[in-house]
């Protein structure tokens, strides 16, 4: 049964990470994959009801993940089509391409902490193409937004889906997290910045030669504004939330979705309805990547089989024997991730590891968040943000390997450095 269930897992996990080349949705993968799983394991393992019962628990850890990402997604979706974000990306104005990489930078990488990577990734690719006329200078910019979005999500419960499952599995606390990477994140991403930033010295800034407009959405300054920071309010405050209640994330997630809901319909009740539909949650629930939400649900059931049958434990035990060093391993992890979907990668790592031998806040944890989250910006498929980012600008494999990759790898040992000194510095 064992071996089944590991030949099982690789192939799906091979058809997850070829999903471009074999044009089969990764979701119908981890879907198809997790459903042979738990088969095999229920016909095989004999007890019936002990199988229900790991079920349960592994859908119920699953849920309060895929209701959190909903929340958020949702959110996002709303100040979007109020268009909110202009309350940031109208302040972003330099005539030195330098200058206005490095303003880019930033923004993407605390943005993106607040959001997610792909959100972030989206709105400030978006931005780019109102600000620069070269499709040349875009691309370059495109690379180091997803960098930034990387490095920002790594650093925040909230900024990234591998952060937020190890948030919500318990194996890091917000405070925690945010004081033990966020400086090995910022690293990571000003490193290729700087380098990216000396070579676009003494260039201008070549605008386009149209307006960008608000593509169509008629809202008023009031309601952008309010919409943006109640949006952003409402995913700063979740982590506030969990630690006064002691209540799963998801809680404070979707109690926020409701106020926003409320006031959303206070604030447009009195327009026509074909004026204010656009606008609703409704609308923004209809807009959420639901193809995503289903491959995450279906990569951690499939995860799940490996956990409840021990297989994750002995591979753990052999990466102990094989490589020996902790650092090492999760070192490791993070380069693997730029080859195939960090969310599985995380997830069995997460089944590997129990939180009795590493509790909450160990090393092991924030390592991982940490190379997990950008160690995928290393490839321009190893993350969601680099996929949208490919798509949005059409930039193509080879051209991102030979010049964003170095930047992003070196960018990815440097924070990894600096969290290991600073880790041996403080413990």
């Amino acid at each position: 049964m064992l071996m089944s269930l590991v030949m099982i897992f690789v192939v799906s996990y091979a058809a997850i990470a070829l999903e471009h080349p074999l044009r089969i949705n990764k979701s119908a993968s981890a879907l198809v994959g997790a459903g042979l799983l738990w088969t095999i394991y229920a016909l095989a393992g004999g007890d019936a009801h002990r199988i229900g019962e790991e079920l349960g628990e592994s859908v119920m850890a699953t849920a309060q993940i895929v209701f959190f990402l909903m929340g958020a997604m949702t959110i996002v979706e709303v100040v979007d089509a109020h268009n909110g974000f202009e309350v940031i990306t109208k302040r972003i104005r330099t005539s030195k391409l330098s200058s206005l990489m490095w303003l880019v930078g930033f923004v993407t990488f605390f943005l993106s902490s607040v959001l997610d990577n792909l959100t972030t990734t989206i709105v400030m690719i978006s931005l780019m193409r109102k600000l620069l006329a070269r499709h040349d200078d875009r691309l370059f910019f495109a690379g180091i937004i997803v960098i930034a979005a990387n490095a920002g999500g790594a650093w925040s419960p909230i900024g990234d889906v591998t952060t937020t499952m190890l948030w919500i599995g318990g194996q890091i606390t917000t405070l925690a997290i945010m004081k033990s990477v966020f400086v090995a994140s910022i690293i990571s991403m000003v490193v290729p910045l700087a380098v990216t930033a000396y070579c676009l010295r003494g260039r201008l800034v070549e605008a386009p030669g149209f307006d960008g407009g608000d593509d169509g959405r008629q809202t008023s300054v009031f309601e952008r504004n309010l919409m943006f920071f109640m949006g952003i309010g409402i995913l700063v405050a979740v982590p506030v939330f969990k630690t006064v209640t002691h209540l799963p994330p998801f809680m404070g997630i979707l109690f926020g979705l409701g106020i926003l809901w409320l006031t959303g319909d206070l604030v447009h009740r009195k327009k026509a309805e074909e004026s204010k539909h656009r606008l609703t949650l409704v609308h923004a629930l209809s807009r959420i990547d639901m193809s995503s939400i289903v491959f995450f649900i279906g990569i951690l059931l499939a995860v799940a089989t490996l956990e409840h049958t021990h297989i994750l434990t002995s591979l753990a035990q052999w990466l102990d024997l094989a490589v020996g060093r902790q650092d090492v391993i999760v070192l490791i992890i993070g380069l693997v991730s730029a080859v195939v979907d960090n969310v599985p990668l995380v997830a069995a790592a997460m089944g590997m590891y129990g939180l009795e031998r590493y509790p909450t806040d160990h090393f092991l944890w924030e390592f991982l968040a940490y190379c997990a989250g950008t160690g995928g910006s290393i490839l321009i498929i190893g993350s969601a943000a680099g996929v949208a980012a490919m798509g949005l600008e059409k930039i193509h494999f080879f051209w991102y390997m030979k010049k964003i990759s170095w930047l992003a790898l070196i960018g990815y040992f440097a924070g990894a450095g600096a969290y290991l000194l600073q880790y041996r510095m403080f413990h």
